[in-house]
């Protein structure tokens, strides 16, 4: 019985430990106005993205017009009018992606205005909206998710995962300074070095969670403003998905970012201890952003554990996921959480009193007591 008590009392005190270092860390980067700025950044850069490209459009856009009924529908309107002969010219030159879309008389008698909009895959909303009264929208190639929305929720998810997984830097830089002032010493004498490391993951991870909780508000507000409407009903399963993602890869990377700041005595030896964990963070996100049309590096991408935060929510979100994929990926990323947070917590105890200049990986695993 005497086991069982002290090993509770044990648990105990590492969870108490744990939480006062979380405690301790959020108390200090809410007061800090980098974690503020941070934060607008993100926010700012998600309605840039969305509401930009409808403001600056890159010039006039290309319309082609089918009669004279649909060219006087289009006069003043601020749009590039190319006149063509029949419907299949207006068809083959929006296939041809010389141009976004094109009004056509209606043969159906549906449309008030006597005029029809047909375009590829993505209504046209700037051509819609230049029209005096909107007519009725017809797709050549009808996909669930547009190419322009596709490559829209990209840029969202790919920005957020960058932005949030850089802020874990936050984490090696403080390691640093506490190493640096000695703090560290006095921290180690009162609290298990273990606990150290959890409550520096746990408290960063419930600030990712908040940032999180911001974005989500601040992302369908960006929307509607930018004329996404038509989004947030297909992006609301792949943020579902997104959140989960997103937390544990913030846990996979936070754990790295501490074994970074330990392994160094200086700030400016840091940078020669973060070059692994930059490649981490920043490879997935060039590599989602650069293999995005093509489907099987994004599937491979989605099942790694270090990519898997974007491209899944970016194939959940295009339909290219079954049911089971997201599910396998995420069991993949919390698995690697758990084992890398495991190598993690022995690598930082052998190497969080170490003095001097940078120690190598294989020194600190033999530190470790």
């Amino acid at each position: 019985m005497t086991g069982v008590t002290e090993q509770d009392g044990g648990s105990r005190g590492f969870v108490a430990a744990t939480r006062l270092v979380a405690e301790r860390e959020m108390k200090v980067f809410l007061r800090s106005k980098g974690f503020w700025i941070g934060l607008a950044v993100i926010v700012v850069g998600l309605f840039a993205i969305s509401i930009l490209p409808t403001v600056f459009g890159g010039g006039e856009t290309k319309v082609a017009a089918v009669g004279s009924e649909a060219a006087e529908a289009l006069a003043d309107t601020g749009l590039e009018v190319r006149e063509v002969a029949d419907v299949a010219a207006a068809e083959a030159l929006i296939r041809a992606d010389e141009v976004k879309a094109a009004v056509v008389p209606d043969t159906t008698g549906e449309s008030a205005t006597g005029i029809r909009v047909l375009a590829l895959d993505d209504p046209p909303n700037s051509v819609v909206a230049a029209l005096r009264t909107a007519p009725p929208v017809d797709l050549l190639d009808p996909a669930e998710v547009g190419q322009d929305q596709r490559q829209l929720a990209i840029m969202v998810f790919a920005m957020v995962f960058l932005i949030v997984g850089m802020s874990g830097t936050a984490i090696a830089q403080s390691t640093v300074t506490e190493k640096q002032t000695r703090i560290v010493e006095i921290l180690v004498s009162t609290v298990p070095v273990r606990a150290l490391l959890a409550g520096k993951i746990a408290g960063h991870s419930l600030l990712t969670i908040g940032q999180v909780l911001v974005i989500a508000v601040a992302g369908p507000i960006a929307l509607r403003l930018g004329g996404h409407q038509e989004l947030l009903a297909l992006v609301a399963p792949a943020l579902g998905w997104f959140v989960p993602f997103l937390v544990f890869g913030f846990v996979l990377l936070a754990s790295m970012w501490a074994v970074a700041g330990s392994l160094v005595s200086r700030q400016e030896d840091l940078g020669s201890s973060m070059g692994l964990v930059m490649m981490l963070v920043m490879g997935p996100y060039f590599g989602v952003m650069f293999f995005s049309d093509n489907a099987t590096v994004l599937t491979v991408l989605s099942f790694l554990p270090f990519s898997s935060a974007i491209a899944m929510p970016v194939r959940l979100f295009a339909g290219d996921a079954a049911v089971w994929e997201p599910l396998l990926a995420l069991g993949l990323l919390a698995g690697t959480v758990v084992l890398t947070v495991l190598l993690a917590s022995r690598i930082y105890s052998g190497s969080l009193l170490h003095t001097g200049g940078k120690l190598a990986l294989s020194k600190a695993w033999a530190r470790e007591e």
